[in-house]
């Protein structure tokens, strides 16, 4: 087996640094011995993209905001759906993963940080959130690990009672809140219920190509 080559490592402010590494052609952020993403397992970050786009249907000049960039498999997802009067904004909070993504992991990218539609802020989703009111018409939050978060207890105030306000309160009337996680959470459902979301579950798997683990999508409606 061709062994995994460290190409950096990544601060993450209030929790343990990620680090980057290469096998071949894949790519993978590992947080302590966790798997947090890689490049052969983007069909659930894929599908967050293009079945939110989905829900939004034909509406005008749609506006996105997207936490947190990740790989960029959802931005390039969603871009590729979205037409040339579209707005997105994606916050990322950790530099290291923009500085990989204009790096070592430039050809993946394929410039969609530099689409004219897309605005890069360096900030936590959460307080980008909490600075807009009625703004968008999606949200699509792929932040840690899902509610059960693992990268940094910060994060956890996202899918809080009052987190789950503030995503209300900063999409339009309509507007859908999606969110990824790793594994089901029944309690978050009932959760987004109780936050006057108008609740789906959707199961997709890990790769585009069908296969490998079930990952869950929230897509939460504003009532």
């Amino acid at each position: 087996m061709t062994p995994r080559e460290l190409l950096g490592t990544a601060d993450v402010p209030g929790g343990p640094p990620l680090r980057l590494f290469r096998r071949g052609d894949d790519f993978m952020v590992v947080l302590d011995r966790n798997e947090l993403m890689s490049t052969r397992m983007s069909g659930s970050e894929v599908a967050l993209a293009t079945l939110t786009c989905d829900r939004l249907g034909a509406r005008p000049a749609p506006r996105l905001l997207i936490g947190g960039y990740g790989m960029g498999f959802t931005l390039r997802a969603a871009l590729g759906r979205l037409g040339a009067d579209a707005r997105v904004v994606v916050a990322e909070l950790v530099p290291g993963i923009i500085e990989w993504a204009r790096g070592p992991m430039v050809a993946l990218t394929a410039g969609c940080l530099d689409d004219p539609r897309v605005l890069l802020v360096m900030d936590d989703v959460g307080d980008a959130i909490r600075r807009t009111r009625a703004s968008y018409d999606a949200i699509l939050l792929d932040v840690d690990n899902g509610p059960d978060g693992l990268t940094r207890p910060a994060n956890d105030g996202l899918y809080t009672r009052d987190g789950l306000a503030d995503a209300r309160a900063a999409l339009r009337p309509g507007g859908v809140l999606a969110v990824w996680s790793a594994g089901p959470d029944p309690a978050f459902a009932r959760r987004l219920e109780r936050a006057g979301f108008a609740v789906e579950e959707t199961r997709v798997r890990a790769r585009e190509n069908g296969k490998g683990p079930q990952h869950v999508i929230w897509f939460a409606t504003v009532r």
